[in-house]
């Protein structure tokens, strides 16, 4: 039975192709945190939006759970019910139409199984209901702990426990890319503009959605995307017009130099200059977000492999 019945404010679409199982390990490390030490901070956008009780709760309760960082919390908060700011059945009182009562929206059964096994420290209700922020938050906290998000084992996993489909596991991770302070620039790699950013938080939300081959993604009636299809998009979002195919989009910025650092939001090109065939959405680390190929969803992967083709990179957004 899934751990929630439904969201507040998601959106019912059909269920997707899952994420390539070597996603669940870059989602970890991307969305990595809980102790003090490693968890991220909160951006302009999360200071803006999350009232200042909840965004404590959150990052008191990620720091239970080694591997989780508080934005997920928050960005389920978010999904749910804004923060327990929604005025609709089941937030602050009853249930909605299935069963799901309190701002993170559990189940009553669920609710009992998990604080059964994880006593939710003081500052809450006595006894722990769902319907108080700090005791439903450390409850959330301790599901998604023990569905694999500690120690970052399968942090995809454990929010698609928490909701069995694959689009809510995107919103998810979008929210919490939004929520969380970009880090400071390390190794090879450039800091982002933010328009770039916004791409690569657009590409973040389409993980695990189907390879199609013209697909233009959800907003233009499509189920998915295929490779240039999803840099498009991306930067459709980011309010930056890129022409259609891979060779196009390849010959409409100039090339990076082959010894500058390449930065997240840039685009990476594979063939040869009269050739293109791929193109991918650089995120950090060696990584891109793409559409690989038919049966293949939306994923991360890298950008170097042996025997590649690759062709350079640009820079739509500077």
């Amino acid at each position: 039975m899934l751990k929630l019945a439904t969201t507040v404010l998601g959106t019912a679409v059909g269920l997707i192709v899952l994420v390539a199982a070597g996603v669940a390990g870059i989602v970890s490390a991307l969305f990595g945190g809980g102790d003090s030490a490693n968890a991220s901070q909160p951006s302009h956008a999360a200071l803006a939006d999350i009232p200042s009780n909840y965004l404590a709760l959150y990052q008191q309760a990620a720091a239970t759970c080694p591997g989780l960082d508080w934005s997920i919390l928050a960005a389920i908060g978010k999904i749910e019910t804004n923060h327990g700011r929604l005025n609709a059945p089941g937030v602050h009182s009853g249930e909605n139409f299935a069963g799901a009562g309190g701002p993170m929206q559990f189940l009553q059964p669920t609710f009992d199984s998990v604080v059964a096994r994880h006593p939710i420290p003081p500052g809450g209700s006595t006894p722990p209901s769902r319907y108080n922020p700090h005791d439903a938050i450390y409850a959330a906290a301790f599901y998604l702990c023990g569905n694999g998000a500690r120690d970052g084992r399968d942090l995809y996993g454990a929010i698609f426990a928490y909701n069995h489909a694959d689009w809510y596991v995107s919103q998810v991770l979008n929210q919490a890319t939004q929520y969380k302070q970009a880090a400071r620039n390390s190794g090879t790699d450039t800091a982002a503009s933010p328009q770039a950013q916004q791409a690569v938080n657009y590409a973040q939300g389409q993980l695990g959605l189907p390879y199609v081959w013209g697909g233009n993604g959800p907003d233009h009636g499509h189920t998915g995307f295929d490779c240039s299809g999803l840099t498009k998009a991306a930067y459709e979002a980011a309010g930056i017009n890129l022409p259609r195919t891979a060779q196009t989009q390849y010959d409409a910025v100039p090339l990076l130099p082959k010894e500058a650092p390449l930065a997240p939001g840039d685009l990476v090109f594979y063939g040869t200059p009269g050739n293109i065939h791929h193109v991918g959405l650089y995120i950090g680390a060696g990584k891109m977000i793409h559409a690989p190929d038919f049966g293949q969803p939306v994923q991360v992967g890298n950008i170097h492999w042996p025997g590649d083709d690759y062709a350079g990179a640009t820079r739509p957004a500077r």
